[in-house]
Formats: structure tokens, C-alpha cells, sequence
């Protein structure tokens, strides 16, 4: 199964993770005592480019019937959609920006460019995920409800669509974030009514129409003659931000080291154990400045869920930090480029459409699960807890894992 004790685990005795926790609070105090006119200047930037290139692109597909219009629009509004998105309205609906008191930059008063309503995504991704990230059971997040993720997911006929579903996911994402907060595993399991469901179908529904009147029938009128190419661009936008944000989520979620978790392990969680589960639970990918921004600073997911409510400006500042702590403490630092860390996902999401008996790896051992029992299936790794006492240094979860895949392995007699 996935992990049910996090120390284990992480090979980290008590101590270390309170001092650990200290030292990730301290990290967050710093950023709050120093946010200020850069940050602020930040983001008013930021929303400026954003109406700029989305009133370009408007003003441009006037004249789509034009090839170069055409592109030249579709390509702005593509864009402007993917900044809205991603680096606006889910980074405003954490509260990373409400220190500055602007009712119009506020996580209250902040409705996204998308078919998700923001009272339910700031529930169902700001409350339940980032506070179950990861486990099993808890988090809505892993599989979103219809993908099979993790070897504890228990094997049922439909996953052997599993690289169907996942197409479709992409390519309608928008949609498939708008519906995440019918909680269809509840549903699944009557743990939620369907007067309930439907309920929350009359929220999303209000929400849809307003954004498909003004994608599909308010702009393209605008256009008049050209009504049918501006309704293709609306369409190809919208398709453009869909898979770049389905990418850039999966990329932090599902490649390999983004561990998973079990109910058990949040009987006695307190606060730096949180941090570790965060940490453990997240994965980065490498970017520069451009597809930093362009990725909502997402592809810094580490330090997105170990301080969510933080400016995601700071992430790159704050990775350097988080990364000192992870050599310090022997923890694992999940990254590498978009395409190795989306190829990681995907495989996970085809090889899972097979039940378990016909997968190699058991889900201790997986590539995208393990467990704390990983270390007892090789002799000697029990071993590698707390502090070699030959040489005084700390056997942590790297070390671990990388002289578990040296060791011989021994079959039974």
C-alpha cells in the first residue's frame, strides 16, 4: 500500500522533523516580512499583460477570416487564457495576494476565465487537496475520479481506458475541473446524495452558460460575417490552455516520486509532518523564467503545496531554501523536465489500465508508489534508519533508496 508512517519513510527520527518544520516556518516568515511593492508591482504587471494580450486577441479575430488574424488572435487569446488561469486566478483564489488588501485582487472577489465556478474550486482544490495531497481516499486529486493513478486504487473493468480517459481529460479539461467538485468518488461510494450532486450541477451549470455565451455567442457576434472563423479560435484557445494546464498539473502530481499516502497516516499529523507530506507527495519540473510564469510558477509544485497562500513569485527564491533542506535532511528534491516528468505520468496512467497480477512491481516498490515496507524487502535495509553509528552520518530516504537498488536481491528458501 502507500505510505501509513511518514518517518519511516522518510527515515527521519521525531526530532529531526520538528526541526525540520522549524526551519520551512522560518522560511515562510521570511517571505511574509518581506513581500511588498516588488510583489505588488508583480502582479499588477501581470494582470496588465494579461487584458492587454486578451483584448488584442478579441480586437484581432474582428478580422479572422484572415489566416494571419486568424493565428496572430488565436494565439493571444490562447495565451491570455493560460496567464488567467494559471497564474491569476488559482494563485489570487489561494490568498497569495490578499495581504495587499485590493478588493480587486482578492481571493474572495476573484471569478476565473473558466467553466469552474471559484466558490467550488476554492473548496475542492484549496481546502481538500491541499490538505489531503495525496492520500488515498481523501484526495479527490488522485485520478480526479475516473484515471487510475496508484496501485491502490483497486482494479476495476472501466480502467482499461484508462489512456482514454486521460485524452479526454486533456483535451476537455476545463470541464473536467468545472465537474471535480461532484466528487464523483463519493458519489461513488454514497458517502454523497445525489440531491447533493445535483445541487452543486445547478452552481456549475449557471457558471457554464455564462462562459460558453461569452466564448461561443457574445464574441463571435461581435464579429459579424466572420462569426464562424472567430468561434473556431475561441475553440482552439480554449484547446491550447486546456492541455498546457492538464500538463502542467499532471507534471506535479503523478510522475515518479510523487508518493502517495494512506488514511493511517493522518491519525497523529501535526504540522511538520504535514510539510514532509507536501514535500514527499509534489513534484517540480525544470523551467526558466519564461515557462516559469507561463506555467503559474506551477512548475514549482513543491514549494506551491508546502506554502500555497505565498506570492508565486517567490517560488523560485524559495525552492533554492527548500533544496538546502532536502540535502540537509537526505530527503528526496522530485524534479526534472516537463517532457521526462509528463512521459513518467502517462506511463504510470497506460500501465495502470492492468490490474496488479499482470504488473511486475508490487505497489510498495512501484515507480509511482512505494511505501515504508520497501526497505524491509531486501534484507539489512532496516538498517538504514537514523544515524550510521560507524560513521556518525545520517542514513536518510536518498541513501536509502540508492543503496536499496545496489543490494543484491535475495530469494527466499
Amino acid at each position: 500500500m502507500a505510505i501509513t508512517d511518514i518517518d519511516a519513510y522518510a527515515h527521519l527520527t521525531p526530532e529531526d522533523i520538528e526541526a525540520l518544520g522549524a526551519e520551512l516556518d522560518t522560511i515562510r516568515r521570511d517571505i511574509e516580512e518581506s513581500r511588498g511593492e516588488r510583489d505588488a508591482r508583480y502582479i499588477h504587471r501581470t494582470i496588465a499583460l494579461q487584458r492587454a494580450l486578451a483584448a488584442g486577441g478579441r480586437v484581432t479575430l474582428m478580422f479572422s477570416n484572415r489566416k494571419v488574424a486568424w493565428l496572430a488572435g488565436t494565439a493571444m487569446l490562447g495565451l491570455a487564457k493560460i496567464i488567467e488561469n494559471m497564474e491569476l486566478g488559482h494563485n489570487v483564489m489561494h490568498g497569495q495576494w490578499d495581504w495587499m488588501n485590493d478588493p480587486e485582487i482578492h481571493s474572495s472577489s476573484w471569478e476565473w476565465d473558466t467553466t469552474c465556478p471559484s466558490v467550488q474550486w476554492k473548496h475542492s482544490h484549496n481546502f481538500v487537496h491541499h490538505k489531503y495531497t495525496n492520500v488515498v481516499g481523501k484526495d479527490d486529486d488522485v485520478g480526479y475520479g475516473i484515471l487510475r493513478v496508484t496501485r491502490d486504487q483497486r482494479w476495476e473493468w472501466w480502467n482499461i481506458g484508462n489512456p482514454v480517459y486521460n485524452l479526454a481529460l486533456g483535451t476537455l479539461f476545463e470541464w473536467g475541473v468545472a465537474l471535480h467538485h461532484l466528487e464523483v468518488e463519493k458519489i461513488r461510494r454514497k458517502d454523497k446524495t445525489w440531491r447533493q450532486a445535483f445541487r452543486d450541477l445547478r452552481i456549475i451549470g449557471t457558471k457554464v452558460v455564462k462562459q460558453a455565451a461569452k466564448d461561443y455567442l457574445i464574441y463571435p457576434a461581435l464579429s459579424g460575417r466572420n462569426w464562424k472563423t472567430t468561434l473556431t479560435a475561441d475553440a482552439t484557445a480554449n484547446l491550447i490552455r486546456n492541455y498546457w494546464a492538464y500538463m502542467v498539473i499532471f507534471c506535479g502530481h503523478f510522475p515518479d516520486g510523487a508518493e502517495k499516502f494512506t488514511t493511517e497516516e493522518l491519525a497523529e499529523e501535526d504540522q511538520p509532518r504535514w510539510y514532509l507530506r507536501q514535500m514527499l507527495g509534489s513534484a517540480n519540473f525544470r523551467a526558466g523564467p519564461l515557462m516559469r510564469f507561463m506555467s503559474g510558477n506551477l512548475s514549482h509544485q513543491i514549494e506551491h503545496h508546502l506554502f500555497p497562500d505565498l506570492p508565486s513569485n517567490r517560488y523560485e527564491e524559495i525552492g533554492v531554501r527548500v533544496r538546502e533542506l532536502c540535502d540537509k535532511y537526505d530527503l528526496p528534491y522530485t524534479t526534472g523536465s516537463l517532457g521526462r516528468q509528463y512521459l513518467q505520468s502517462f506511463r504510470t496512467i497506460a500501465k495502470l489500465a492492468l490490474p496488479n497480477a499482470l504488473l511486475t512491481a508490487t505497489s510498495d516498490d512501484a515507480p509511482e508508489t512505494a511505501s515504508e515496507l520497501r526497505f524491509a524487502i531486501r534484507d539489512g535495509m532496516r538498517a538504514h534508519f537514523g544515524v550510521d553509528p560507524e560513521t556518525g552520518k545520517r542514513r536518510g530516504l536518498r541513501t536509502a533508496l540508492r543503496e536499496l537498488k545496489q543490494a543484491p536481491v535475495r530469494t527466499a528458501s
